[in-house]
């Protein structure tokens, strides 16, 4: 994983994601997915330029289908903000980085 980004897992999702204090950014990712690996410097980039208002990682769908499903992941990249617990806001395909920090209320 790039500097800034975590990799979220079945291990650490609930303390990493469901209980963190800041805000995280989780993209729902796959190695074969080509749009994916499209968007991952715009959220390695995110990722830098919010170190510590904003915690950044992928979670690789076909390792952590279960986590994905329950989250109604249908396609990827999938990018969702997690704020308490809870999904508030969510972007799906790969877009430029304004684009995609304005769907995620990021801007």
């Amino acid at each position: 994983m790039a500097e800034g980004v975590m990799e979220f897992t079945a291990d650490n999702f609930q303390q990493e994601v469901l209980s963190s204090d800041v805000p995280v950014l989780v993209d729902f990712w796959a190695t074969w997915c080509g749009p994916c690996r499209t968007i991952a410097p715009v959220v390695e980039q995110i990722a830098k330029e919010r170190q510590g208002s904003l915690k950044v990682g992928k979670l690789d769908v076909d390792q952590y289908g279960a986590i994905a499903q329950q989250y109604g992941v249908q396609g990827i990249p999938f990018l969702a903000v997690f704020e308490g617990g809870k999904v508030s806001r969510q972007a799906v395909g790969a877009m430029p980085k304004a684009q995609l920090e304005q769907q995620l209320g990021l801007s």
